[in-house]
């Protein structure tokens, strides 16, 4: 009878990848052959049931049939992928490979899945985010804003070498010039060789002789730094802009960015809608019959706009090149909503003449 390799592993059918290779890890660091109450059969198990479950063809086999075919792999001799970069455990016994080592599956799990594989990591300072209010105005044509920030920066000093003015920088005597460390860990499954940045140099290979007396020697220090924000024309509240290279600085590294949340304030009068300015009018019940002109202020003055005769309720009227500055020479435009002021009471005179004008059918 072929094994349940789900059960093996206690996962239901439809687990995940991740659930799966989640379970294993349980498993394996519980019944490991050198772990005080391990169990070196059933390890060889959860190894199998992992290394069939864990690759796509062979699973929807052993799925489909109960057992697996491909690569000549059977119940009991699979030999698929499993978590530690392909090699099979199930090939160790309790009285060699694994004996005489100190070892963390904990650790080991962590260099093989937390991303690091011995990978260089450049150092990156902090991000740092903040808010700023504009206003409407300031929202469509665009601002240059200076915000004071109090951050790690690059030292004004020693320009971020770490050394006092005029002395000379020696070869590191950690890292002998390298910049980097090398480090050996080993495991039950062999050594592992990492590299790290020096913290010695940071990096550079290369120490001052006489530390900077202002950052002493960190190349960066806590200081107020004054920082100008570009505000582009046309942005919307809520809208976030990014200063690469404006954070926190560190040394060795590179400096974190400034994220600016942009709050515009409301105007009484107008609205943004896309690159259009809109806006409301209110005229009176003649001008709609008649027609006129209107003085209409705007962010940018006053203009005088032109009632046509006829007008209705709600029209709009369009005024180019008075909107949102979209790229260089164009803009969008200012829409004017008109609404007609109907009047509550009407004089004699108004009234006689209304009466006329009904029975002309107006």
């Amino acid at each position: 009878m072929s094994k349940n390799y789900y059960e093996l592993l206690g996962i239901a059918k439809n687990a995940s990848r991740d659930e799966i290779k989640k379970a294993f890890r349980t498993l394996a660091h519980k019944y490991h052959p050198d772990k005080k109450g391990g169990d070196e059969k059933k390890f060889k198990e959860i190894n199998e049931a992992y290394s069939v479950l864990s690759d796509d063809k062979k699973r929807a086999e052993y799925d489909s049939y109960g057992r697996v075919f491909s690569e000549g792999a059977g119940a009991g001799g699979a030999t698929g992928q499993n978590p530690f970069g392909g090699f099979d455990f199930s090939s160790f016994t309790g009285s060699e490979g694994f004996q005489g080592f100190d070892f963390d599956l904990g650790d080991i799990f962590g260099d093989f899945f937390g991303g690091g594989g011995g990978r260089e990591r450049v150092k990156r300072g902090r991000d740092i985010s903040i808010d700023i209010e504009i206003s409407f105005s300031e929202s469509i044509f665009g601002a240059n804003r200076s915000v004071l920030l109090a951050k790690s920066s690059i030292c004004d000093t020693c320009k971020g070498s770490g050394a006092e003015p005029g002395t000379s920088m020696e070869t590191c005597k950690i890292c002998n010039g390298k910049g980097k460390i090398h480090e050996t860990k080993r495991s039950f499954i062999g050594a592992f060789s990492t590299t790290r940045v020096c913290d010695a140099c940071q990096g550079r290979g290369q120490a001052p002789k006489e530390k900077c007396h202002e950052c002493k020697g960190h190349g960066v220090r806590k200081r107020e730094q004054e920082i100008e924000v570009k505000i582009p024309a046309g942005i919307d509240d809520g809208e976030m802009i990014r200063l690469s290279g404006a954070g926190e600085a560190v040394s060795g590294g590179v400096a974190g960015d400034l994220y600016v949340k942009v709050h515009v304030k409301r105007h009484p009068f107008f609205r943004k809608e896309g690159n259009n300015l809109v806006t409301d009018l209110t005229i009176k019940l003649s001008t709609a019959l008649l027609g006129g002109q209107y003085s209409l202020s705007t962010l940018e003055g006053d203009i005088a706009l032109t009632i046509p005769e006829g007008i209705s309720f709600g029209e709009i009227l369009r005024i180019k090149g008075k909107g949102v500055p979209v790229e260089k020479g164009k803009r969008g435009d200012l829409l004017v909503k008109l609404h007609i002021e109907l009047p509550r009471r009407l004089s004699k005179t108004a009234a006689k003449i209304v009466e006329e004008l009904k029975k002309e059918g107006v």
